[in-house]
């Protein structure tokens, strides 16, 4: 763990409790995922209303972010319990 970064206030930040946020775009620009249609797809939602959301040029309501997180969550869980041989 590394403790030498402070914040503006002088509190040491760790990544303990460090916390980042991310828009929809941004999520998709961090992690490059390319296939947001297969994402749509298993949550129910038009890939093009995704992609508008994806690229930024609409906002999701809050509904559509909870249903959008809430597949990314469930996609995570199933590749984290993968076992490769």
């Amino acid at each position: 763990m590394y403790t030498g970064c402070k914040d503006d206030k002088g509190f040491d930040v760790t990544s303990e409790n460090l916390h980042l946020e991310l828009d929809l775009k941004q999520f998709f620009q961090y992690y490059k995922v390319r296939n947001a249609e297969y994402l749509a797809k298993r949550i129910g939602m038009n890939p093009n209303v995704l992609f508008q959301y994806v690229r930024g040029k609409k906002q999701p309501s809050k509904k559509q972010t909870d249903k959008i997180i809430q597949g990314i969550q469930t996609i995570g869980r199933e590749l984290s319990s993968i076992n490769l041989v």
